[in-house]
């Protein structure tokens, strides 16, 4: 009797492993054939095989968002095209994608215009100017250094549990501030983690808490 139930038990655990195996898929990102796991982001498969796709608001412990939309590709899917965001779009088969499409590059260099304007000693953002050969941005220089990412919105949510801060005002006048004013002495004056996956290296607050931001151009 004892060694059915042992019977049973291991074929209970080599079902649970067969199931536990992800099935693989293919795609092709710049030309590259590439096999990943189901289930995976176009992003996480172009990482995955060493190809850069620049990002800013990504982060691997949130849930993907595109909000920075610099993550933009071209993916091609029953003979129609479009761009997507590759941080959230999932990985299918024998989609085919382009990671610097005509398309693509003339979306981002209008991103990294605008965000020349907002923060312009950002590391990636200097990366992407010195590549489009940009000197100068077309828009009104304004240095507030937020692009309501919503990234550290978004851990403060998902990754530490504690909703301490968030978007209030519309438009314009949308900020991000912690909510309510008791948050920052009961969750964040120990952790403050959201402030170092900050893309723009500034928290702007109604605490006026700020960290200084990028100044150098070297």
């Amino acid at each position: 009797m004892m060694s059915n139930k042992k019977s049973k038990t291991n074929l209970k655990t080599a079902g649970s492993s067969k199931n536990s195996i992800k099935k693989k898929i293919n795609i092709i990102i710049d030309g590259k054939s590439i096999q990943v796991e189901e289930g995976s982001t176009i992003l996480n498969a172009a990482s995955t095989a060493g190809i850069y796709i620049p990002t800013l608001c990504f982060h691997e412990k949130i849930k993907p968002h595109g909000a920075c939309r610099l993550c933009i590709v071209e993916i091609e899917k029953n003979g129609r095209t479009k761009i997507v965001a590759s941080c959230a779009y999932p990985a299918e088969e024998g989609l085919v994608v382009n990671t610097e499409s005509p398309k693509v590059e003339e979306i981002r260099k209008n991103l990294v215009e605008l965000y020349m304007a907002l923060f312009p000693y950002n590391a990636v953002i200097k990366r992407l100017v010195k590549k489009y050969g940009l000197k100068e941005t077309r828009y009104r220089k304004e240095n507030n250094y937020c692009i309501l990412c919503g990234l550290c919105v978004r851990y403060c949510a998902e990754v530490k549990g504690n909703n301490a801060i968030g978007f209030v005002g519309r438009g314009i006048n949308k900020k991000v501030t912690f909510i309510p004013d008791s948050a920052y002495f009961k969750y964040c004056e120990d952790c403050m983690e959201c402030m170092d996956i900050c893309p723009t290296g500034v928290f702007p607050s109604n605490f006026g808490i700020e960290r200084i931001p990028q100044v150098s151009s070297s």
